[in-house]
């Protein structure tokens, strides 16, 4: 906060951002570029020199020396992440992490109230206790507060956020745990099956050479960005999503700003950013009389490099809370949330899979990367692992979606995936991309450690870390069932059509199209060949129970076993029902309530028509008789009641008679003059 004239005026020695203007009563936002500036004293205080990252499995000596020598760092906070994907943050005295540093890497120094968490039917308000160990093994990033300064530096305060697991009665139960303990699992199975099978169709390694296994993965963020309490113009972005006006447009004034600042801030933090660019959606911006910008509502995206799979998910995490920061501090509110506009583009955060081998020359080999990549799409891993979690999907879905957000983002018209299907690309030699299917396979003839998948269907509140175990899981099963087959072989399983037999997958669906899955098949096609995708979030938590046998992939390594599975479910229903009742009715009650007649000297048959069927829909949605319950009052009493299919059912019917009766409203305004 600048609170004079005369530090205004110093703190207009940095240069402003484009399109934005300073007056003397007033506080502009400023870029800021690789030097950080802050006002503290009537001094401009250069932050070159901050500490962003604790390297993984640094030293205890070497951590407190780090430590030392940045007193501006004066917290550390430690991460555990629930069964919702929610992460821990509360503020510990540096001296005290100092003082007992054996303690906190054992968890005896810092218990958590797991009842208060996402740890359903595991921490209950009788049984809370949970212990916090700290993870060496991964990056530690430095969370620093610009709005806080240290009185003796001039630098911004810091919170070391040290990742750490959660446990309970001598058991792991957080998310960060069922991640690394599923791929330690995985890990041991294949170093098994890379040494009883040493050699493996389309693949240029020695199975018996192989010493150790990697997991890569990478996530991407989409975010909408607006202006505080403005309303959303939805007809008009959606005409300007529709006309592709937005997709790598250039950014402007505060946007802009707070994008270049994401970027060089991530850097810092060694995330290596390789783009950040506008998305599909937006609107364009209004400026008012002074030049600034007044009304920006849009979508961005920013992508980083690949890391191993835990750590990956802990870069999303730490993301996430960069890039809220950041555009905050240019006066600008952020969305993660999957849908946050009906009607138009949602956020997605594609996720990327890859897995590679360490042969006893110290060499890395992409194991899905084809031997002959003109002659094959991939290896028989690389079959194996896309058959592995299209064949399982159901019971990784849950994991995927898990919210009422997150399924109203997964319909036709945006690009959002809406079914089970894979693509390869037409052909070996020219690599290619299908953006309508669920999963699909990325590849560059001449850089094999391209080669890896892209899960479509995930978003920024998607809790990855289950996701990945989920995932990984999936292709163990897939490589075991598939692994002695030559590629021509495997490209014939996937390719099949639905009815015929196969080896792994399942006869009466089809796993493979070319095709654009939106625009070439109708509805019921989709859902006879691929399957009928989850319509609510209990559907989709029913597939634990519908698929045993493929819920029996994800609880063979013993991490994922049916205590996380049940908690994870529990909340996951608890979240549902109470957001229903709690948001969406009310939104809902709002929409009807709204939908009022209009009162004209000039009325038509056709607004009388459309007006008596827009009250006969508020009627059904909204209006209690003595004999007769609304929709909305027959869907909270299924709810309380624990009735989750009918309440299922009366959800996608709410949804279908709201869409209807705005559709209906919005032609019923449009006729009155």
């Amino acid at each position: 906060m600048i609170s004079s004239v005369e530090e205004r005026h110093m703190f207009l020695a940095t240069e402003p951002c484009e399109d934005d203007r300073v007056e003397e009563d007033s506080v502009g936002h400023f870029c800021v570029a690789f030097i950080v500036f802050a006002m503290t004293k009537k001094r401009v205080v250069e932050m070159a020199d901050l500490l962003y990252v604790i390297p993984a499995n640094s030293s205890k000596e070497d951590i407190a020396k780090m430590l030392r020598e940045h007193p501006e760092i004066k917290f550390v906070s430690l991460v555990g992440i629930d069964m919702a994907g929610n992460d821990t943050d509360e503020k510990i005295p540096v001296r005290l992490f100092l003082k007992d540093m054996d303690d906190f890497y054992a968890g005896r120094a810092v218990q958590t109230d797991g009842s208060s968490v996402v740890l359903s039917g595991i921490a209950t308000l009788n049984n809370a206790k949970v212990d916090m160990p700290i993870d060496p093994n991964v990056k530690w990033f430095v969370d620093y507060n610009f709005e806080h300064y240290d009185e003796e530096t001039n630098r911004p305060i810091g919170t070391l956020r040290i990742p750490s697991f959660l446990i309970h009665e001598g058991k792991r139960v957080d998310s960060r745990s069922v991640l690394t303990d599923t791929l330690a699992y995985v890990k041991k199975e294949l170093l098994d099956i890379f040494h009883a099978h040493p050699s493996i169709s389309g693949l240029d390694v020695n199975g018996a050479d192989v010493t150790d296994v990697e997991f890569t993965s990478a996530t991407e963020l989409e975010f909408w960005v607006k202006t505080p309490l403005e309303e959303a113009a939805i007809e008009e972005m959606s005409a300007s999503q529709v006309m592709q006006e937005q997709y790598w447009e250039r950014t402007h004034g505060a946007v802009r700003c707070a994008l270049e600042q994401c970027v060089l801030e991530l850097d810092k933090y060694g995330f290596g950013v390789e783009m950040g660019h506008k998305e599909v959606g937006g609107l364009k911006a209004q400026i008012d009389e002074s030049g600034r910008m007044t009304h920006v509502c849009e979508q961005l995206e920013i992508d980083w490099r690949f890391a191993d799979a835990v750590q990956a998910a802990d870069n999303e995490m730490f993301v996430r809370t960069v890039v809220r920061e950041i555009f905050r501090g240019n006066g600008l509110e952020v969305s993660f949330k999957a849908k946050p506009m009906i009607g138009l583009a949602g956020n997605g955060e594609h996720t990327h899979i890859g897995m590679a081998v360490r042969t006893k020359d110290g060499k890395l080999h992409n194991v899905f990367a084809a031997k002959e990549p003109t002659k094959d799409f991939m290896s028989a891993l690389g079959y194996g692992a896309i058959m592995g979690l299209l064949k399982n999907y159901e019971v990784i879905n849950p994991f995927v979606s898990a919210t009422n957000d997150s399924l109203n983002r997964l319909k036709p018209g945006f690009e959002a995936p809406v079914c089970i299907v894979t693509s390869l690309g037409h052909s070996p030699k020219i690599p290619s991309r299908n953006r309508t299917i669920l999963a699909g396979l990325i590849r560059d003839i001449n850089n094999p450690f391209a080669t890896r998948f892209e899960l479509r269907a995930c978003n920024p509140y998607t809790n990855t870390y289950l996701v990945l175990a989920a995932i990984y899981s999936a292709v163990l099963d897939g490589i075991k069932g598939t692994v002695t087959h030559t590629t021509d072989e495997l490209l014939a399983e996937l390719s099949k059509q639905a009815g015929e037999d196969g080896f792994y997958l399942e006869k009466d669906r089809a796993y493979r199209s070319e095709e654009d899955v939106f625009e070439d098949y109708t509805e019921e096609e989709r859902n006879r060949l691929f399957g009928a995708p989850p319509a609510t979030v209990w559907e989709n938590m029913e597939n634990f129970e519908r698929y045993p046998e493929k819920k029996a992939v994800l609880t063979a390594g013993g991490a994922m076993r049916d205590q996380i599975i049940h908690a994870f479910r529990d909340g996951a229903l608890i979240r549902w029902k109470t957001e229903l009742i709690s948001r969406i009715i009310p939104e809902n009650r709002d929409i009807v309530r709204k939908a009022k007649e209009i009162k004209s000297s000039f009325v038509t048959d056709q607004d009388s028509y459309n007006w008596n069927k827009i009250n006969g829909i508020r009627t059904y949605l909204a209006k209690d008789s003595i004999d007769e319950k609304s929709l909305f009052t027959l869907l909270i009493n299924a709810l309380n009641s624990g009735d989750y299919a009918t309440a299922s059912g009366l959800q996608v019917e709410m949804y279908d008679r709201i869409e209807e009766l705005k559709a209906l409203y919005d032609a019923y305004q449009k006729n009155m003059i």
